[in-house]
């Protein structure tokens, strides 16, 4: 034993002097390393103890409360630790497999899982903000319970009232419902005999289908907008493989009809209403937001393809001028698919375009859609022949559309009366289970605080950054806001806000987004 001990002595002292040279050879950083893993360790160890002693008094490596509460409760075997009078929970699986039926709900799972708000509770929260000096007359809410499609609280929710941009959610609800997510927009070019020949020095026509998003940039990935560039490509190819060197170009717009100019008149928001333009009629590189316009988009279109069309060793003879395209126009039109066209590009599905409209705000997509949707049901391709269009798919959608009046897609026209009630039943369909094609209206919202026309909104200590979902809508005087919530219980709300007459618009802005707010923020029961 002696012997053991002074074994150990000399060890630790060898540790001792090590360590010691170690030391002081060290780094000025090493030494700092050392230091705070030394007081990590420490500080680790105390948190632990007193963690330990707060959840105590312990006996046997069993707290004493645990011990007296498993002793009260009557013992039902297995792992039910709960009593007998309360099962499991259960939840539905994602998908049931095919043929079989979902689980049914338990009283865990299904629309009562999570609380709902009551109306009281919601009064409690939106009441005081919507006596905000910043909002005008009137000022309607109406927020509903995504699950059950029931109003939980309104406020003056039938009032008529002009939507601004909001209108864009019944716009995109239409389009969609008219013609499914997955369908594209063509732009056609075709020969003068409808046969897809074009003999030397005939005239071949630029057919405009519809899309404004077509672009004369290029274009990469797999899903793109179209580009002009292509079908440049392809119509140079098809002459070529035809033995053509030279043609007169055409281009044709006959798709739509009634005034290409909005009633809002010439303006940097939108351009001239025409079913043949390249990115949107914009005169600078912007894709969204204000900017300079074409005041001929459709002309500036043929007279860009022109120029694609030599450069790619096609002579076009003249100017691009206005033109019929005949039996050919028909692959535009829907006819038999591109069995008359040189060449064909086609849009991203609607889908993405429904998206990139409520993101951006985006005017010239929303009056597209609109006339899109106005040829799918037969009515002429116009503003007038669009909100006939877009009424009669809302009604078919069994939706509130007493006093409501559509004068276009976009929300620009002030002729346009629609209710909070109206506007949030919109997006209940859109969250319907049985409507899956609606889907892209609401992953299409913008974010709150991140993107869209809500990215400069909500500051980064605000409640509903990044919660709240939801549509934006400004004109002077105007402001409405539209959108989706979950609320600090987990539930889906829909909510549209909407006030006329305003005379501070920042200040009414920051109203509306505080009472979103106010909805992420509470449980409201």
């Amino acid at each position: 034993m002696p012997e053991a001990r002074s074994w150990q002595v000399r060890w630790w002292q060898n540790r001792w002097q090590s360590a010691t040279g170690r030391w002081r050879s060290a780094t000025v950083e090493q030494r700092r390393t050392w230091r705070l893993s030394a007081v990590s360790a420490v500080v680790g160890l105390v948190v632990a103890v007193a963690s330990v002693f707060a959840a105590g008094p312990w006996d046997s490596g069993q707290r004493k409360a645990e011990r007296a509460r498993a002793a009260g409760s009557t013992a039902t075997g297995g792992e039910r630790h709960g009593g007998p009078s309360r099962a499991a929970p259960s939840a539905s699986p994602v998908l049931a497999p095919l043929g079989t039926a979902a689980v049914a709900p338990s009283p865990d799972s299904g629309d009562d899982a999570v609380p709902r708000p009551t109306g009281a509770g919601l009064a409690d929260a939106l009441e005081p903000l919507l006596d905000d000096g910043a909002l005008g007359r009137p000022r309607s809410v109406s927020v509903v319970d995504a699950a059950t499609g029931r109003q939980v609280y309104g406020a003056r929710a039938d009032t008529q009232a002009v939507p601004a941009s909001i209108i864009k959610l019944a716009t995109g609800v239409a389009a969609l419902s008219a013609l499914g997510p997955d369908h594209r927009i063509r732009t056609t070019v075709v020969g003068p005999d409808g046969d897809g020949k074009a003999g030397d020095g005939d005239r071949i026509v630029l057919v405009g289908g519809g899309d404004p998003t077509l672009t004369a940039h290029p274009v990469k990935g797999a899903d793109h907008p179209a580009g002009l560039r292509r079908l440049a490509d392809r119509t140079a190819a098809a002459l070529r493989k035809s033995g053509t060197e030279s043609v007169r170009l055409g281009y044709d717009t006959s798709l739509y009809s009634g005034p290409d100019l909005h009633p809002i008149g010439p303006n940097e928001n939108i351009s001239p209403v025409t079913p043949l333009m390249i990115d949107e009629g914009r005169l600078d590189d912007s894709d969204h937001g204000p900017a300079p316009r074409s005041e001929d988009p459709a002309a500036d279109a043929a007279r860009a393809f022109a120029s694609m069309l030599r450069d790619r060793g096609i002579e076009v003879r003249g100017e691009p001028r206005p033109a019929k395209a005949g039996k050919g126009g028909k692959a535009a039109k829907g006819g038999k698919d591109g069995a008359t066209a040189l060449a064909t590009v086609r849009s991203q599905p609607l889908s993405a375009l429904v998206e990139r409209m409520l993101t951006n705000s985006d005017n010239d997509i929303a009056e597209a859609l609109a006339r899109q949707t106005a040829i799918a049901a037969g009515e002429p391709a116009s503003f007038d022949g669009a909100g006939r269009a877009v009424t009669a798919r809302l009604r078919a959608l069994r939706l509130p559309l007493s006093g409501a009046r559509i004068a276009d897609g976009s929300g620009l026209d002030r002729a346009d009366h629609v209710s909070a009630a109206l506007l949030a039943q919109v997006l209940v369909r859109a969250a319907d289970p049985d409507h899956p094609e609606l889907r892209p209206v609401l992953t299409g919202l913008p974010v709150a605080g991140f993107t869209g026309t809500l990215r400069g909104r909500y500051a980064r200590d605000a409640v509903g950054r990044g919660v709240v979902r939801a549509k934006t809508g400004t004109l002077t005087g105007v402001n409405t806001l539209a959108g989706t919530v979950v609320d600090a219980d987990g539930r889906l709300l829909v909510f549209a806000f909407m006030t006329n007459g305003t005379t501070d618009p920042q200040g009414a802005q920051r109203a509306l987004d505080r009472m979103a707010s106010a909805l992420a923020n509470c449980g409201c029961r």
